[in-house]
């Protein structure tokens, strides 16, 4: 038999990655895959020297069982909320997966990129909050009119329009991590159904 392929989930415990973690338990995970948490936290700010010895390459895998265990909590940072833990149960359950975690200190965009290399990962999933409804009006309205004088313009192409619509609708690093990550990344958005078809890219 195969080996099970390695699916990577980028939280940081919002409500908006725990969806995302809930569609790729749903829709990707199958038996005998790895089911890899990537928490990215931006400083090092730990036990003295702890940290250090991961702050470029993150911490070893850190299996469910020690998930739940505040000793563990405390040497990565790594505060992993009920709602998660039973997310993560159920996978293992239902869908017969392993569950890892894996912290990161730097920039989450680049830290997740990296993280397709280094794990490697087949898959990766990330959430995306996407603007609210006045914002997302306001932004894009904005953006329309840059859109227009760069037509009038003539200096982009139809493509270069299409890449500033698809940063409309995704965050920063979700941008990133589509244009840079080398293994297919689905974009799951807060308010999506586990049952639902995110874009993948």
């Amino acid at each position: 038999m195969a080996a099970g392929r390695n699916i990577g989930v980028a939280v940081d415990f919002s409500p908006c990655s725990k969806n995302a973690l809930r569609w790729a338990a749903a829709n990707l995970a199958s038996s005998g895959d790895r089911l890899i948490l990537i928490h990215v936290k931006a400083s090092y700010q730990y036990e003295q020297g702890v940290a250090h010895l991961w702050e470029r390459d993150g911490s070893p895998l850190i299996p469910m069982l020690e998930l739940s265990d505040p000793r563990v909590s405390k040497i990565y940072g790594l505060a992993v909320d009920r709602e998660t833990l039973e997310i993560l149960t159920r996978a293992a359950g239902q869908r017969c997966v392993q569950v890892f975690a894996k912290v990161l200190w730097g920039d989450p965009a680049r830290k997740l990129t990296e993280a397709v290399h280094k794990l490697p990962l087949h898959w990766l999933v990330v959430g995306n909050r996407g603007l609210g409804t006045v914002k997302r009006y306001l932004f894009s309205s904005f953006m329309l009119i840059d859109l227009a004088d760069r037509l009038i313009d003539d200096h982009c192409t139809d493509l270069e329009l299409m890449v500033v619509g698809v940063r409309v609708l995704m965050g920063s690093v979700s941008t990133y991590v589509v244009n840079h990550a080398a293994c297919p990344v689905t974009v799951v958005r807060e308010n999506m159904l586990p049952s639902a078809q995110p874009a993948s890219y």
